[in-house]
């Protein structure tokens, strides 16, 4: 697989699941440093949706509308280190500003 960068969206296989984490083929934002990546063949990603959400900022990121075919948003509370393997067609990628802003909704989950 090609380098997989910070700031990338990719088609991720995120079955098997438990309870209420986002299941089955679907776009995934990618957080973790590109070197990490690399080294350690996992990456750090945050789930995508298309359904439109109800919870706003910190909990979910609407994206430009430019970004993917249709109307998605990050699903920031949905976080995860996944295997490189489950990747699949890199989709598209967000600016340095939108991932700043992703971040920030991170950081303020967990803070």
């Amino acid at each position: 697989m090609a380098r997989i960068l910070r700031g990338e969206i990719y088609w991720a296989d995120l079955n098997p699941v438990r309870g209420r984490e986002q299941a089955g083929l679907r776009p995934v934002l990618v957080l973790s440093n590109s070197l990490f990546n690399a080294r350690s063949e996992t990456v750090i990603a945050m789930a995508i949706t298309s359904q439109p959400q109800r919870a706003g900022f910190p909990l979910t990121f609407a994206l430009p509308e430019a970004t993917l075919p249709s109307p998605s948003w990050v699903k920031i509370s949905q976080i995860r280190t996944i295997s490189v393997d489950r990747l699949g067609k890199r989709l598209a990628a967000v600016s340095p500003e939108n991932l700043d802003q992703i971040l920030d909704g991170l950081q303020e989950l967990i803070t």
